[in-house]
């Protein structure tokens, strides 16, 4: 057995959850000026998408990656950020005015409170991970975020079930074990959840990027290449096999020697 192979699946997993505790804590020591987190969470996302795809063996250390990206999407993600941050000021001052009505009409407003709450959570959701994808506009990353919220339907609701359980086994569940779970969302909690996301999140963005399909060339029967390539190495090996014009000539002259004694005899 050979379980303990540098290359063998225990030791890539473990190499991967030593990259996700070292991405949890860069997160959460770049967030710590609040006008950072954008560009700390596209960070995030940008390495979990490569440990996603295996990736961040061909570029280097983890932490490399991690502070490539952040200084890279900086300006555009904090743009984002502060975005995100007047939106989640509006729905609390919303909230707030509501709780000040009575009545039926405040019920009325609370549905659209969480309706907007929703859709909120559901652009919020692929800002950052597109934005750590690919190159855009601020003004279109923010409709692409809610656009492919809506066509990959499914993958966001597997993408906030999966926050909406990390939440609910941490603080809800266990009232006495709040602080042990702290503990954990400081050390790999958050980048847990976003390379879990990130499953679903490589699904959603085949909308915008579909993986380039497989050509498939058909092979004629008895033929020996498929492509320009293997033709060329074929031709080669053929014309140094017989570079010689006369390969099936060369027991001619003896034949037509002989030949010619036989005649005279």
């Amino acid at each position: 057995m050979r379980i303990f192979d540098v290359n063998g699946p225990l030791m890539s997993a473990l190499g991967k959850l030593a990259d996700i505790v070292i991405c949890n804590i860069l997160f959460c020591l770049f967030s710590l000026p609040v006008i950072t987190i954008g560009a700390s969470l596209t960070a995030l996302f940008s390495c979990m998408q490569q440990l996603v795809t295996d990736e961040e063996r061909d570029e280097g250390l983890i932490f490399q990656s991690f502070w490539r990206a952040f200084r890279q999407n900086f300006g555009q993600a904090t743009l984002l950020w502060l975005v995100c941050l007047l939106a989640i000021a509006f729905l609390g001052a919303y909230y707030w005015v509501i709780r000040s009505l009575g009545g039926p009409l405040a019920r009325i407003y609370q549905v659209t409170f969480y309706l907007l709450t929703l859709v909120f959570l559901f652009g919020f959701l692929y800002i950052f991970p597109l934005q750590a994808r690919f190159q855009n506009r601020v003004r279109d990353t923010l409709r692409n975020a809610w656009l492919l919220s809506v066509a990959a339907l499914p993958w966001t609701l597997l993408s906030l079930l999966v926050i909406a359980a990390a939440v609910y086994l941490s603080f809800f569940m266990d009232p006495n074990a709040v602080a042990m779970a702290e503990y954990l969302w400081a050390v790999c909690g958050f980048a847990l959840v976003a390379y879990l996301d990130s499953f679903f999140f490589r699904k959603a963005f085949q909308k915008i990027a579909p993986p380039q399909a497989e050509q498939e060339t058909a092979v004629a029967e008895g033929a020996l290449f498929t492509d320009e390539a293997h033709r060329k190495d074929d031709l080669m090996v053929q014309e140094s096999s017989y570079s010689d014009p006369n390969w099936n000539r060369r027991e001619e002259p003896k034949t037509v020697e002989h030949a010619k004694r036989r005649k005279r005899r």
